[in-house]
């Protein structure tokens, strides 16, 4: 098995619901971090989805958190980690569009 670090961005993420990680077939996975940056110079909300493999519907990691003008929320890091396995995929949404930058640092075990 092996484990690589890495990191996957999605550039201006929008009021529709974007894929920001998914699991690949064979891999598991460990979020280890997740910011959400705010490039607008107004306050906007974001959610953070779960979804896919044995997961029904939508679960919430955050939602419609506020985002202070050039800020960031960071709904993963720190103590909290999150497993994700094939299938699986974290999106993102923001209330204004091309509004929020993210970034996802993982540990896949393949």
């Amino acid at each position: 098995m092996a484990n690589n670090f890495r990191n996957y961005t999605l550039k201006a993420a929008g009021t529709t619901a974007q894929n920001a990680y998914a699991v690949g077939a064979g891999v598991q996975a460990t979020v280890i971090g997740m910011t959400i940056a705010n490039i607008t110079a107004s306050p906007i909300s974001a959610n953070v989805i779960l979804n896919g493999g044995n997961i029904t519907g939508n679960v919430y990691l955050v939602k419609d958190a506020t985002i202070a003008p050039g800020g960031a929320l960071v709904p993963v890091g720190g103590d909290q980690k999150l497993v994700l396995e094939a299938g699986d995929y974290l999106q993102v949404n923001t209330s204004i569009a091309s509004s929020g930058d993210v970034i996802v640092s993982v540990l896949e075990i393949t």
